[in-house]
């Protein structure tokens, strides 16, 4: 039987602490948004501008490993919208589990994206100081610096969020959250966590298919 628990103040009924916390989460995300739509809208102006020089190097990605990725983390989400359900059926030690199962994808498109990077910088591909850059043209260059900064803020992104899952799915399991908190916290939760895939899902055709 789903557990119950009474509304907290100032809220006067569930519905009203669901859209007042729906609302934060949104202003939240369209700053987000913002963030990285400034990335994509950089990116956008130099492939129109220099379509070539942007394809050529976009070409010297390792797009298998960034579709791997993309896989990885739409299993994530798969499994965060999965612990969502479970948890509004009052299913804990499931929710808990689909949450901790998407911290571990999250875990493997780090270890992925690190080995990924670790392949770039052998040839000469990030833009960091000690390495021999394999670009003949400042555009090459600039693209590349394009792309470390939009990974690596993603990145980031990416380890908050799973900081937040693995703490959830451990409060989840010992139902440290009383419902109808625990529906709320896992759906803002798990908006957080969809937005950083959608962010992915962008960066990918943005920077690894430029052609």
């Amino acid at each position: 039987m789903p557990e119950t628990a009474p509304v907290t103040e100032p809220y006067r009924d569930p519905r009203q602490q669901h859209d007042a916390a729906m609302m934060g989460m949104y202003i939240f995300l369209s700053s987000e948004i913002m963030l990285f739509g400034g990335l994509f809208a950089a990116a956008a102006a130099m492939r129109l501008a220099h379509a070539a020089e942007v394809v050529q190097a976009s070409q010297a990605l390792h797009f298998g490993i960034g579709g791997l990725n993309t896989a990885v983390l739409l299993t994530s989400s798969l499994f965060v919208a999965l612990a969502i359900e479970a948890g509004k059926g009052g299913k804990a030690a499931t929710a808990a589990g689909w949450l901790a199962g998407a911290a571990v994808l999250g875990l493997c498109f780090l270890a992925i994206k690190t080995y990924e990077y670790h392949a770039e910088f052998a040839e000469g591909l990030l833009p960091v100081p000690g390495v021999q850059s394999r670009y003949a043209t400042s555009i090459q260059h600039l693209f590349m610096n394009l792309y470390l900064a939009a990974t690596a803020l993603h990145a980031l992104h990416l380890t908050i969020g799973i900081v937040l899952l693995l703490v959830l799915a451990l409060q989840t399991a010992r139902r440290a959250i009383p419902l109808p908190q625990r529906s709320i916290i896992l759906i803002t939760a798990g908006l957080y966590w969809h937005l950083v895939d959608v962010v992915w899902v962008f960066l990918y055709p943005v920077f690894y298919l430029a052609r």
